[in-house]
């Protein structure tokens, strides 16, 4: 197919506008949806409009529904992986993903051949897979940090922007990546960082591209993601960096005689270096259920961060690279090539042997499910900006539906992401509508949530010491005992307004394996523990979590 025969929503001549079916008909809406279905028939109702300026009491979100996907993804045009396009296209479609992004690794190969090359084969798997929204990414590597997933909405400039982006603000290919207390380049590396970010927003505000969206990559894998560096990327341009991997790729990389003895979940199995941010403990350098730390400790970093009233969101993914299990092997270089000289790995080669890996296909294991109103790539994006954002690994839920409401209010509340406007002592509801799975997951498992847990947090704004990592007023203040109901059920929680603003988000687990949170009994009775090095078979121990959703209390 040729160019200029690709349907519209492959062809980067047709402007974004057309990409997203807005103000299309429900009947239309769900014809090009497809295997969406009747889901779709919530997403065709008009958003209702908020308070005429936000400030009275109460709040109401949309009717969403929920798309599935894989943010963090490396092909051929990655150095360390093997795959092509449409072997990974076609896994996402195996496993229900409804959109994928491509992350390649930055390097001079990419830069200067791989992201063109890359856009036609984009291009290609979009024809071949028409049901899936399928984004062209980058995975940057940070000035004095470490990696980020970096995305644009397809449209004519999507790969002008991310070349020159890549060009002009990476740290590896700048030399800009160290990062560490000892390094006389850090203030300006972090600094660029900033910059870089700031320069996306710019493409936005612009015009230039219709949408870009950054999130942080395995924030505690190496431990250089410094508590300040993150906060500055979040304040350089929140409509952007809007957050981070709460559970990394990798959840294949432990499972028991598999890839050696000392294999964590994630491949999180480095110490503290020169270059790690001096005051993590090495506990954070673990996963916990498959959760990073940041994300995992109830009172942690994340928490700290919403602790201060504002958004960041938490995503999964495969990162697939080397699958498990898997049979391919990387094809031979012809004479004369390397990757450098053509940005492009070649074709990989099928064994009969299983080779070396830790990764999942995109689907199989790690699913973000975004709450949207429409079908398209733009519907995505601003789900994923708004925060109506759950995860779980291991196809613990097929639905999750959150609702937060005042007792005396008639209407849907809000959702993820969301924030409810309130008065002191005022009582609320939140509703949590559990959908169990209804078939075996690709392991053969038909997995049963045992717990649903609610986390509530004090929001204190600001804080005096960015490079804070705890929230001391969040805890885990409910835990549903849900063992043995299946189908769809709601949890009616009752709350009340106290005298200042917080957020509440949600946990849940398979239940086969916790403890005490790492901040205390008192703080988490029962959350998320690392396993024993070697041992840890992820389908046996599957998490799901959401992002929160915020109270703001008058005169708070």
């Amino acid at each position: 197919m040729t160019e200029q025969q690709l349907p519209a929503w492959a062809d980067p001549s047709v402007s974004p506008a057309a990409l997203d079916p807005q103000g299309v008909s429900r009947r239309g809406l769900l014809r090009r949806a497809g295997l969406f279905g009747a889901a779709f028939a919530l997403g065709s109702a008009a958003v209702p409009a908020r308070a005429a300026d936000g400030r009275r009491p109460g709040g109401e979100d949309p009717r969403l529904a929920y798309l599935v996907g894989d943010h963090h993804v490396h092909s051929v045009y990655s150095h360390d992986a093997k795959y092509t396009f449409s072997q990974l296209a076609a896994a996402g479609a195996k496993y229900g993903l409804d959109w994928m992004v491509f992350t390649e690794h930055s390097n001079f190969g990419h830069a200067d051949f791989g992201a063109a090359l890359e856009h036609r084969e984009i291009l290609d798997a979009r024809a071949e897979n028409p049901r899936q929204l399928i984004f062209q990414g980058l995975e940057w590597y940070i000035p004095a940090a470490e990696h980020c997933t970096v995305f644009t909405a397809p449209g004519p400039h999507e790969v002008d922007v991310l070349t020159r982006f890549e060009s002009a603000y990476d740290g590896k290919l700048l030399a800009y990546d160290k990062g560490g207390p000892g390094d006389a380049d850090t203030a300006r590396n972090e600094a660029h960082a900033v910059k870089a970010i700031k320069w996306l927003a710019e493409q936005r505000r612009s015009g230039y591209v219709d949408d870009v969206l950054v999130l942080a990559n395995h924030p505690m894998r190496l431990g250089i993601d410094s508590p300040h560096e993150m906060r500055n990327w979040r304040d350089a341009a929140p409509e952007i960096m809007i957050g981070m991997e709460g559970a990394p790729g990798a959840q294949g990389a432990a499972i028991p005689g598999w890839r050696g003895a000392g294999s964590i979940r994630g491949e999180y199995e480095n110490k503290p270096s020169a270059q790690s941010w001096p005051g993590y403990p090495a506990d954070a350098y673990l996963t916990y259920g498959g959760f990073d730390w940041a994300t995992a400790t109830v009172g942690g970093l994340w928490d700290s961060m919403l602790a201060e009233g504002r958004l960041f969101s938490v995503t999964t993914n495969s990162d697939a690279h080397r699958i498990v299990f898997d049979t391919w092997k990387n094809g031979d270089w012809p004479p004369g090539q390397t990757f450098d000289s053509t940005g492009r790995l070649p074709d990989p080669v099928n064994t009969d042997t299983p080779q070396p890996g830790s990764d999942f296909w995109p689907g199989q294991f790690s699913r973000t499910h975004v709450g949207v109103t429409r079908y398209g790539y733009r519907a995505v994006m601003a789900g994923m900006r708004a925060g109506r954002v759950w995860l779980d690994h291991g196809h613990l839920l097929d639905g999750l539906e959150v609702r937060l409401t005042r007792d005396h209010d008639r209407g849907r509340g809000v959702t993820l992401g969301g924030r409810l406007r309130v008065r002191k002592g005022e009582k609320l509801t939140l509703n949590v509508t559990v959908t169990t799975a209804s078939r075996p997951n690709p392991q053969g498992i038909l997995p049963e949530p045992a717990h649903v847990d609610v986390i509530r947090g004090a929001v204190r704004g600001p804080v005096a010491d960015r490079d804070t990592w705890k929230a001391p007023d969040t805890r885990v203040v409910e835990s549903k005992d849900v063992s043995g109901r299946t189908g769809t059920y709601t949890l009616r929680i009752p709350l009340t307004a106290g005298d200042e603003s917080f957020y509440v988000r949600l946990r849940g687990s398979d239940g086969n394996r916790n403890g005490t949170g790492y901040l205390g009994a008192s703080v988490d009775p029962h959350g998320p523990v690392p396993h024993a090095p070697g041992n840890g078979d992820p389908w046996a121990d599957t998490w799901f979590y959401t992002n929160p959703v915020f109270v703001d209390v008058e005169g708070a």
